[in-house]
């Protein structure tokens, strides 16, 4: 999976499809990701001593396949490739406008 936390990324299938959202966490071991102001569901949450009990939104994961990252460049979604910068470390790059994503 070539997805970081804060990368910015759309949705390409499924019930959000065509909204654009900051990635806030990955799920390495499951491939999916949670996306800011996407997938959401709600979950009933149980009462402790602190608070009642009540109803909360949330996000949810999405697989990571449902997303692409957006090009720095154009806006457009696109592919991530990667490439060496001139020190020698391995950067992703968009593969529409070759621009850096780190």
């Amino acid at each position: 999976m070539n997805f970081k936390t804060g990368d910015k990324v759309v949705v390409i299938a499924g019930k959000d499809k065509g909204k654009e959202g900051k990635i806030l966490k990955t799920l390495r071991k499951e491939n999916r990701v949670i996306v800011e102001g996407i997938n959401i569901v709600k979950k009933h949450m149980k009462s402790n001593g602190q608070s009642a009990g009540s109803i909360v939104e949330i996000e949810a994961p999405i697989h990571a396949s449902n997303v692409m990252i957006v090009d720095p460049k154009t806006g457009k979604r696109t592919r991530i490739g990667h490439s060496t910068d001139k020190k020698g470390k391995k950067i992703r790059i968009a593969k529409k406008s070759n621009e850096s994503l780190n």
